[in-house]
């Protein structure tokens, strides 16, 4: 049975869609804001409350000054692995949002929203990957003699995770507008 059986019988066609365009729009921004914070904000890794480490750097909070004393992170293959495919997720979610602006506007007909839509699906699996390789390859990436039990994970690890599955349920979103022409 169609999802969106119970709007058929409420509003028309037009308005179905409008709202489906509306809301996949908004759920991609929103899923896009979600990849580029998670990418590019610190706090993948938290030691302390004033100190923690993300992809590219690790952080220690000064009180005297207030700022954050933030030095490069040392680079081995995983760290790398996951940098690249952040990377390739914001990269592939901004390719899959400027064809479904440009498609929108020529209105195009022909694989309407399968390449949008696929884009996203990729966008999902990559940062998925680099959320995996982060958890069970952190002790490497973080190359600390600390016992990691001493930290948790950061809000910047959690955003790419929910970013998965919101990526994915727009990617197949998108191809159900395809049905909907």
């Amino acid at each position: 049975m169609d999802p969106w059986v119970w709007l058929q019988w409420k509003l028309p066609a037009a308005a179905i869609m409008v709202l489906l365009l509306m809301s996949v729009t908004v759920l991609h921004l929103l899923t896009l804001a979600m990849l580029f914070i998670a990418t590019m904000e610190k706090s993948w890794w938290v030691w302390t409350d004033a100190e923690i480490t993300d992809l590219w750097y690790n952080c220690i909070h000064d009180n005297a000054t207030g700022n954050w004393l933030c030095a490069a992170s040392n680079e081995n293959d995983w760290l790398q692995a996951v940098q690249a495919l952040m990377v390739f997720s914001v990269v592939f979610s901004s390719i899959s949002f400027l064809v479904f602006l440009g498609q929108l506007f020529t209105l195009s007909k022909v694989g309407l929203f399968y390449f949008t839509g696929l884009c996203q699906v990729f966008a999902g699996f990559t940062s998925f990957a680099a959320s995996l390789i982060f958890t069970f390859h952190r002790k490497e990436i973080l190359e600390d003699s600390r016992d990691l039990s001493m930290g948790h994970f950061g809000y910047c690890f959690i955003l790419a995770w929910s970013c998965v599955p919101l990526l994915l349920f727009s990617g197949v979103l998108y191809v159900h507008l395809r049905k909907r022409q």
